[in-house]
């Protein structure tokens, strides 16, 4: 009787919209803007480590989940560890970033954000970080420019083999869709179709889902994280449109990243040029991206020293939650670790 009173008291609240958790709250300063892109720099008294690390987020979804709550957050866990954090943020792409093609992001918005990192930090070089798309664009970078000042690079739930991603990369190699047709008056495709994209990799989630939910609504701290998690899940921003035709042709129907096809202004690269210290962090039960499209990666960077990170988890399940505490995190500041130096080391 207590759970269920519980239970009415949270689906109250859950429908009501109220008591939702604070998301993205780790201190930070926008140190570098360009268009809507931010570069922050997250405020820590307890730097052990250098060089700084730059995390480079996904075109397409929100920057938080990696700062999710307090207490449950990916960025926290990497300051307390000793980490100088910095992250590049798109903001959201409006019909100024129409235009906006993936060499802007890799051959500009990237470079010049390491360049403010270097100079805030006093650092040569750093470690660098892509999540998701993010990763893909961390490796295109990598891997046009081999000479790049960074240390170490590090890409999480970062798909490859586009053939592998289900039904949101199949309905553009077969069934003649075309960006354009999906685009919006802004020129870019629109959060709606991400977010139904997504959808249509697990059509029974939602089901599972309120299943789940319903199970465990007594709880405070099971509908708060629900809160969070499935909010992150639905909130997207627009792709821009460019970008967004270059992917589906380069990367989906071409599959150039496996076919060795890859060209990013107007030069062909290689993800074998790539030579840095590397890890690649993916999950078993990733359904947004699947452990198939992740699987290549290892064999086609040509670096000496890398590593792969297979997890018995979800995509949000690597960067929030237990598996990301006890398992994902550690491991990922483990590898960091052994390619930094210590503040004040000779």
């Amino acid at each position: 009787m207590e759970r269920n009173a519980l239970r009415a008291r949270n689906g109250i609240k859950l429908v009501a919209g109220v008591d939702r958790p604070g998301v993205g709250l780790t201190p930070k300063d926008v140190v570098w803007e360009r268009g809507r892109t931010q570069l922050w720099h997250y405020r820590s008294d307890k730097v052990k480590y250098s060089p700084p690390l730059l995390i480079v987020f996904s075109l397409i979804s929100r920057s938080y989940i990696l700062d999710l709550t307090p207490g449950n957050s990916f960025i926290e866990q990497l300051l307390d560890a000793g980490f100088d954090v910095y992250m590049v943020d798109w903001g959201e792409p409006d019909e100024r970033d129409a235009q906006n093609r993936l060499e802007d992001y890799v051959d500009d918005y990237i470079p010049a954000a390491v360049d403010r990192v270097r100079e805030l930090s006093g650092a040569d070089e750093v470690n660098l970080f892509g999540y998701c798309f993010g990763g893909d664009l961390t490796l295109l970078y990598a891997a046009h420019h081999p000479d790049a000042p960074v240390r170490s690079l590090t890409v999480l739930a970062t798909p490859v083999d586009f053939t592998k991603m289900g039904p949101m990369s199949d309905i553009f190699r077969n069934s003649g869709l075309e960006v354009d047709d999906v685009v919006d008056e802004d020129g870019n495709v629109p959060p709606r179709v991400v977010v139904q994209g997504f959808k249509t990799l697990t059509p029974t989630a939602d089901v599972t889902r309120y299943v789940t939910l319903w199970e465990r609504l007594w709880s405070d701290e099971y509908v708060s994280a629900y809160q969070a998690m499935t909010g992150w899940s639905d909130d997207h921003i627009p792709f821009p449109g460019a970008a967004a035709r270059e992917t589906v042709q380069m990367l989906v129907r071409d599959n150039a990243m496996v076919t060795d096809r890859l060209s990013v202004g107007g030069d062909p690269v290689h993800l074998s040029d790539i030579r840095l210290p590397f890890l690649t962090v993916r999950a078993d039960r990733d359904h947004i991206v699947p452990p198939e499209a992740t699987e290549a990666l290892i064999d086609l960077v040509g670096s000496e020293d890398k590593h792969e990170l297979r997890l018995h988890a979800g995509h949000m399940g690597l960067v929030v939650g237990r598996t990301a505490a006890k398992t994902t995190v550690p491991e990922i500041i483990g590898f960091l670790r052994k390619r930094s130096d210590e503040v004040g080391e000779d």
